[in-house]
């Protein structure tokens, strides 16, 4: 996104969390794209016949992020880390209800990587997310540089910018995060 974009999106963002209905319109245009990008990632390593296709997933998360109170938007980086927050979210919620009463599996992950992110198990799905909020409890920073990094699409440039830490403290922080949760997610298997 240029920068005279993301400037465009940053100050409709502010106009919408104001309450400007008109910005929240405007706003929608200009990050479809992105927002359609996040959810085929999402999707593209689900179980053939999923019910979601990228566009409903973006609809289901633009849903959510409109009837719910506004978050106080830093800009343009922070509205797409609550996004895809969001639709990681949905994804979550539609594999408890899709794998009920089939947790575990016998399934043990080994790595942290794209694959493990666009699960085609829904068990893996609801570990990771479950990893992920034990990470938040224990290191708040490195769980957010995970999810905007993953599931925000985010470079780790971007992300030193969003949290204002160095870039080389992001890469650190990914690289302790990635093998926490996978320990985690293996100790949990």
């Amino acid at each position: 996104m240029a920068d005279g974009a993301a400037r465009t999106v940053t100050i409709l963002l502010r106009d919408w969390r104001a309450g400007d209905r008109a910005a929240r319109d405007a706003l929608i245009p200009l990050v479809y794209a992105e927002l359609h990008r996040l959810a085929a990632a999402y999707l593209r390593g689900e179980r053939p016949g999923h019910t979601f296709r990228p566009t409903d997933l973006v609809s289901e998360a633009y849903l959510r992020l409109a009837e719910g109170a506004q978050p106080d938007w830093d800009g343009r980086v922070h509205f797409f880390a609550i996004a895809a927050r969001t639709m990681r979210q949905i994804l979550v919620d539609h594999a408890r209800k899709r794998d009920a009463g089939k947790r575990g599996g016998g399934e043990r992950p080994s790595t942290l990587d794209e694959g493990a992110i666009a699960l085609d198990r829904p068990t893996r799905m609801i570990a990771l997310d479950e990893a992920l909020a034990e990470l938040e409890k224990l290191d708040e920073r490195k769980a957010r540089v995970v999810e905007l990094h993953y599931f925000g699409g985010l470079t780790q440039d971007e992300i030193a910018r969003a949290i204002d830490v160095h870039v080389n403290t992001v890469a650190r922080d990914l690289r302790l995060a990635e093998a926490w949760i996978r320990r985690h997610m293996t100790a949990e298997a």
